[in-house]
C-alpha cells in the first residue's frame, strides 16, 4: 500500500477534483477499514434478520385450520395466507406450536409495531453515536435487540398488547443500531471509497433478508416458529461479542491497525473530520431543501421497500398456493439478487468519481435507477399474476434494482455535511421509516377491504409515492458541502 503524505488530504472537500486518493492504488480487501465494513455486515445482517422474521413466520403463527385454542380473539379469518390445501397444512406444522387468529389489518399492527420504537431512535441515534460512539451505540442495539427476539414467543402467548410491546421495544434497539452505524464513516472511509464501504455494510440488511426468509419455512416446518426466534436471538447474542472485541470508532484508537492505512485514512478526512464536537445547526438544517429532498425520496423509497419484503411471501403464498416451504425459497430469491447488486452499484457508483463524474450526478443516477424501474415491475405485477415465471422475475428484479439507492440518496448526508452526517443519516431513516409504519397498515386495510383488487391497489399506490419523492429528489437534491455545513472558525477579540 502506498502511503499518502499528509497534504493528499487537503484537496478531499471537493470530491470530484481529488483524483489523486485513490486512483493510484486499488483499496484492499484484507484492510483494517473492511474488516469494520464485514463486522458492521454481520450486525445488519443479523439485526435485519431479527427485524423480518415474523413476516415468514406470519404464515404459520396464523394458520387457522389447526385447531388449537387461539390466544387473541378476531372475527375475520386470513385470505391471503393460506396455503392452498387446508387438509395438509396440518400435518406440516408441529403440534406443539401455538396458532392465532389474526385478520389483515391485526397483522399490519405487528408488522408495523417495529417501526414505532425505530422512529423514536433512529434520529438520536445517529447524534449519540457521535458524541459517545458507534461501538457503545451499535453493541447496546445488538444486545437488546437479541434479547427481546427471544422473549417474543413468550409475549405472543401473553397476548397481542405484550406481542405489540416487545416489537415497539425491539424498534427502539434497532433504531439505535440503524442510525448510530453511520457515524463510524465520519471517521473511516476515504471519499473515494465510501459508496463501496457503505454499500458493503449495508448490504448485510439484504442477506439478512435473505436468510430470514430462507430458513424462517424451515425452520417453522421441522420445529416450530418460537424457534425462528430463538436460533436468531441466540446467534444475535454472539454477534455481540463480535463487535465489543473487533469494532472501534476510528483508525487512531484501532490497536491493530496498520500504520501506512491509518495515516492514509486520516489525510484523506483532514478537511471533513472536526477535531472538535460542532454544534448541531438546526434552523439551518430545517430550512435546507436538500436536506428535504432527501427525506422524502427516502421516505418514498422505503415505503416500496417495506411491501416488497413484508408482503412478498404473503403475495406468492396467496396468488400461486404454494406451501410455506417453497413461499420461503421464492420470496428470498430477490434478496440475493439484490444483495449482489447493491455490493456492484457501490463499487461502480465510486469508479464513476475516478472518471470525473459529478458527485451530485452519480447520486442522482443511482437514485433514478433504484426508485423507477422498481416501482414500475411492481405495479405490473398484478397484470400478470397468471404467469408464475414472470411474476416471480418482476418481483426479483423490483427488489434487486431498488438497491442501487445505497449509493445514491441515502449516503447524501456524507457529501452535503460531512461534519453532521451521522445525526443527518439518522434523522432521514426516522423520517423515512414513517412509511415503514403507514405502509403495512395502509396495506392491510387495502387488502382486507377488496380481496379481489388488493394487490393492485396496493402496488399502485406504492408508484405513485415512489415516483413523487423521486421527482422532488432530482429537483433540489445536492452532493455538495453546505455552508452551514463548514466549520466554523473562532475569532478572538
Amino acid at each position: 500500500m502506498t502511503e499518502l503524505s499528509p497534504t493528499a488530504g487537503k484537496n478531499s472537500q471537493d470530491i470530484q477534483g481529488d483524483e489523486k486518493l485513490s486512483p493510484r492504488k486499488a483499496p484492499s480487501i484484507c484492510s483494517t477499514r473492511y474488516g469494520i465494513a464485514f463486522i458492521v455486515h454481520l450486525c445488519n445482517f443479523i439485526t435485519m434478520a431479527q427485524n423480518i422474521i415474523i413476516n415468514i413466520t406470519m404464515v404459520a403463527m396464523v394458520n387457522s385450520t389447526n385447531h388449537q385454542p387461539s390466544f387473541n380473539d378476531s372475527t375475520e379469518g386470513l385470505p391471503v395466507d393460506s396455503f392452498g390445501d387446508p387438509n395438509n397444512s396440518p400435518k406440516s406444522l408441529p403440534a406443539r406450536a401455538p396458532v392465532y387468529d389474526w385478520n389483515p389489518q391485526i397483522q399490519g399492527i405487528i408488522f408495523s409495531a417495529i417501526n414505532y420504537g425505530m422512529i423514536l431512535t433512529l434520529a438520536p441515534s445517529g447524534y449519540l453515536a457521535g458524541r459517545v460512539g458507534t461501538k457503545r451505540v451499535v453493541g447496546a442495539a445488538l444486545l437488546g435487540s437479541s434479547l427481546l427476539v427471544l422473549f417474543i414467543p413468550l409475549a405472543a402467548d401473553f397476548g397481542l398488547v405484550f406481542l405489540i410491546a416487545t416489537r415497539i421495544l425491539q424498534g427502539m434497539s434497532l433504531g439505535l443500531g440503524y442510525g448510530g452505524q453511520f457515524a463510524i464513516w465520519e471517521r473511516w472511509s476515504p471519499p473515494h471509497e465510501r459508496s463501496r464501504l457503505c454499500g458493503v455494510s449495508i448490504s448485510g440488511i439484504l442477506l439478512g433478508t435473505c436468510i430470514a426468509i430462507l430458513l424462517g419455512g424451515i425452520i417453522s416446518q421441522t420445529l416450530g416458529w418460537p424457534f425462528v426466534f430463538y436460533i436468531f436471538g441466540g446467534f444475535g447474542c454472539i454477534c455481540f461479542l463480535l463487535w465489543c472485541v473487533l469494532v472501534y470508532d476510528d483508525p487512531v484508537t484501532h490497536p491493530w491497525i496498520n500504520i501506512t492505512e491509518k495515516e492514509y485514512i486520516i489525510s484523506s478526512l483532514a478537511q471533513q473530520v472536526s477535531s472538535t464536537k460542532q454544534p448541531l445547526p438546526i434552523k439551518a438544517m430545517v430550512r435546507s431543501l436538500p436536506i428535504w429532498s432527501m427525506c422524502v425520496c427516502c421516505f418514498s423509497h422505503q415505503w416500496l421497500i417495506n411491501i416488497i419484503i413484508i408482503y412478498a411471501p404473503t403475495y406468492i403464498s396467496s396468488v400461486f398456493n404454494i406451501d410455506i416451504r417453497n413461499s420461503g425459497f421464492l420470496s428470498a430469491l430477490p434478496f440475493i439478487i439484490a444483495w449482489v447488486i447493491c455490493l456492484l452499484g457501490s463499487y461502480l457508483a465510486d469508479f464513476l468519481l475516478t472518471k470525473n463524474f459529478r458527485l451530485v450526478t452519480v447520486r442522482k443516477i443511482a437514485t433514478v435507477l433504484g426508485n423507477l424501474p422498481s416501482s414500475t415491475f411492481l405495479l405490473v405485477l398484478p397484470y400478470v399474476a397468471s404467469n408464475y415465471i414472470i411474476a416471480v422475475s418482476l418481483l426479483t428484479l423490483s427488489c434487486g434494482l431498488g438497491l442501487l439507492c445505497q449509493p445514491g440518496v441515502y449516503i447524501n448526508a456524507l457529501d452535503i455535511a460531512p461534519r453532521h452526517s451521522s445525526f443527518l443519516m439518522g434523522a432521514s431513516r426516522a423520517f423515512a421509516q414513517i412509511s415503514a409504519v403507514l405502509a403495512p397498515t395502509v396495506s392491510g386495510f387495502l387488502l382486507s377491504q377488496d380481496p379481489e383488487f388488493g394487490w393492485r391497489n396496493v402496488f399502485s399506490l406504492s408508484f405513485v409515492i415512489n415516483t413523487l419523492g423521486l421527482i422532488f429528489y432530482l429537483i433540489f437534491g445536492k452532493a455538495d458541502v453546505q455552508d452551514w455545513a463548514k466549520e466554523r472558525k473562532l475569532t478572538h477579540l
